[in-house]
């Protein structure tokens, strides 16, 4: 068993993918040392190993310290450089760039940018009590994931022999991959959810969630920022979370609208979850990242419970499963009108409140906003971020439905 465990945790698992799939390092340096150990750093000298990561260097007695200006660390991408090289050189080659831009444009489905859009997108083209069950499992799913990774402490492939195309989450820890946890916790509750509001082939459904999961989970080989390891756990954790919280997915959903005390546990529960995320030696995009998730599911279950109050949830009308009318160009006219006004309220929201929160919590404590150090203290980011992310939660699940009908966007037989 040890040694299946080790096998799928081998960088030379990830690094053999890369090739097959055309990615190739032109990283030629030596990089073992002559006790025959690969260093994390590919120094391939004998003591303390350097870690190098974003914005910080982490050594092997856990303290971590600031690149200075005069640093030549640069994080790995298309080009990158080495100590005493006078010309920057390519990093790798790509030599079959269908699988390229496949992986790249999968990988970019674990993104902010992917959640931004596809999740509002089904509240404003489909169904809001979908978008509110993905964000419910989303929410959770992810801060079990992003917890653990903080826990158990466990480093992603080292670069060498991996050939890394990311470098903003370089510095988290790999163990369990949260993309792999969300398109599976995604793909498969829209799957299982969809089910009970619109009729649709499940196997053709089921074959596309399969897909979709696969393509994240294999993106995360490619890109190498994580074992194979790291993906088949982050899948079977995902699916297991999934399973235990099923039978309750209705009573969740029922108590959300309906409960009083709704919006208070909304917003306090992850308020606090955000401020007692595991404090690391060095700083990590995780925390900033989970508190971001968990603002939007606060925001939008807030604004649910507050619908409710109202007696316009934007709900399809039963009774279920509904057949969803035929996509005509003029239908579809129409939900790519919804996405981009929708789309365009939420980014001017985040840039707003983003703004002013931050400069009033900056200003609160002291801190200059261009201070990179202050807004990475747990102080700052977290109400900053939180409070960014609360407000898209609301607009998004309150006032741009309520626009697209005073455009005359909307078809009000399609609410309750």
């Amino acid at each position: 068993m040890w040694g299946v465990i080790s096998y799928l945790n081998s960088p030379e698992l990830v690094a053999g993918f890369q090739r097959c799939c055309g990615l190739v390092s032109r990283d030629t340096r030596s990089h073992v040392s002559q006790n025959g150990l690969v260093h994390a750093n590919g120094s391939g000298k004998d003591g303390p190993v350097t870690i190098h990561r974003r914005g910080a260097e982490q050594v092997s007695n856990g303290t971590s310290r600031a690149h200075d200006s005069n640093s030549n660390y640069k994080p790995a991408s298309s080009r990158c450089e080495t100590k005493g090289e006078e010309h920057p050189r390519p990093h790798y080659e790509v030599r079959n760039w269908l699988f390229y831009f496949l992986f790249v444009t999968s990988a970019t489905l674990g993104h902010e940018v992917f959640y931004i859009t596809f999740l509002p997108c089904i509240h404003w083209n489909l169904d809001p009590f979908l978008c509110r069950r993905l964000v419910n499992v989303w929410a959770v799913v992810m801060y079990i994931g992003q917890v653990m990774k903080d826990i158990l402490k466990l480093p992603r492939p080292p670069s060498p022999p991996v050939v890394k195309l990311e470098t903003r989450v370089d510095a988290e820890y790999g163990m369990p991959s949260t993309h792999a946890m969300a398109a599976t916790a995604i793909s498969f509750t829209l799957l299982l959810s969809a089910q009970e509001r619109v009729k649709f082939p499940f196997e053709l459904g089921l074959i596309v969630a399969v897909v979709l999961s696969a393509l994240v989970c294999l993106s995360r080989l490619y890109t190498g920022m994580h074992s194979a390891l790291d993906v088949i756990c982050g899948v079977v954790i995902s699916a297991v979370i999934m399973v235990v919280s099923y039978p309750y997915w209705g009573t969740i959903d029922y108590l959300q609208l309906h409960n009083p005390l709704s919006p208070i546990v909304g917003v306090v529960l992850p308020l606090f979850l955000s401020y007692k995320y595991p404090e690391l030696d060095h700083y990590s995009t995780t925390r900033g990242d989970t508190t971001i998730i968990l603002a939007c599911c606060s925001g939008c279950s807030v604004g649910y419970w507050v619908n409710e109050r109202l007696g316009l949830t934007f709900d399809l009308a039963g009774p279920f499963p509904v057949t969803l009318p035929p996509l005509t160009l003029a239908a579809l006219g129409l939900y790519v009108v919804r996405f981009l006004v929708g789309l365009g309220m939420l980014v001017l929201t985040r840039q707003t409140v983003r703004w002013v929160s931050l400069r009033v919590i900056c200003r609160i404590y002291g801190a200059s906003v261009s201070d990179v150090d202050a807004r990475r203290r747990k102080e700052i980011e977290v109400p900053y971020k939180f409070s960014t992310y609360v407000a898209i939660g609301l607009v998004n699940s309150i006032l741009v439905n309520r626009v697209f009908v005073m455009m005359g966007l909307w078809d009000l037989g399609k609410s309750v």
